[in-house]
């Protein structure tokens, strides 16, 4: 049986990760001056970072020479080539996004919700390289999942240069958002989602996270992660149970992520920060006097 023909300069693809609206994928392309450029469509929102290498790219918003720390940017329904004239190979991390998502980020950082890109590419900025890194290092879903929506925000405004437009947040908004807050409380030490915390507040995703920033002046993933550490430093200087133990109750998926998070916080590591606390006599009777 004859297998079917693979364009030589047609990427190799892997999910990275993906939730509800988006998707997360490394597409590693190995071609070269002497392959035929590589022609595809944009089935949805497009923002590909380049981390490896260079190629051109020929879309309905025009041309670019992409390079490593551009974004390539696409549409939703255009025809796009991909091309090495002068190199070979290149690596890049796509985000793709339903385009109703999108639609709703750009109606608040763009002014419009019908927000096209009028350009092929977005240079290496200082401003979209925070957002771009945090999209590639996270590791919890909520995380990534602000890291999504923050690095779509950051696109849309540079390119279009509209002012942010965010309603104040209502008493109804602060009634929902108050639910939320009692539930992550509740729920601290398991996994939490964007799309569950949005739907205990019946609202759409993209909504919600900007209500909550409003509301708490953080994300719902660094309230979480305080409201974790908070509660694990107070479980070190009460109780003679295993750091591993505390921080596995506590909601983090393993202890170096632990070690990581509770050392930036408080300066010093769990062992030290127990050290130093249970060192004071009475400091195990700190909870029944609190």
């Amino acid at each position: 049986m004859t297998k079917p023909m693979i364009h030589p300069a047609q990427p190799a693809g892997r999910m990275i990760a993906q939730g509800r609206g988006w998707r997360l994928s490394e597409f590693v392309c190995r071609a070269g001056p002497g392959d035929r450029p590589f022609e595809e469509r944009h089935d949805t929102v497009a923002i590909a970072a380049v981390l490896d290498g260079s190629f051109h790219y020929a879309a309905d918003s025009g041309k670019a020479l992409l390079h490593p720390g551009a974004l390539m940017l696409g549409n939703p329904g255009s025809c796009y080539q991909c091309g090495h004239d002068h190199s070979t190979g290149d690596r890049c991390a796509a985000l793709h996004l339903a385009p109703e998502m999108f639609a709703e980020i750009a109606a608040s950082s763009g002014g419009s919700a019908r927000f096209r890109f009028a350009s092929a590419m977005l240079p290496a900025l200082p401003d979209v390289t925070r957002p771009l890194v945090e999209l590639l290092a996270a590791r919890e879903d909520v995380r990534r999942e602000e890291a999504v929506i923050a690095l779509a925000e950051k696109v849309v405004s540079l390119l279009s240069g509209a002012a942010s437009s965010v309603a104040a947040p209502n008493a109804r908004d602060h009634r929902r958002i108050d639910r939320v807050l009692r539930h992550i409380e509740a729920h601290a030490g398991e996994a939490l989602d964007l799309d569950a915390l949005a739907g205990i507040a019946c609202m759409s995703k993209y909504h919600f996270l900007r209500c909550f920033r409003r509301i708490t002046g953080v994300t719902p993933y660094d309230f979480l992660l305080r409201l974790r550490l908070r509660r694990a430093a107070l479980k070190l200087s009460e109780t003679p149970a295993p750091v591993s133990a505390i921080a596995y109750d506590s909601g983090f998926g393993d202890l170096s992520t632990f070690n990581h998070r509770f050392r930036g916080t408080f300066g010093e590591s769990p062992s030290r920060f127990r050290a130093r606390f249970r060192a004071f006599p009475g400091a195990s009777d700190r909870r029944a006097a609190g």
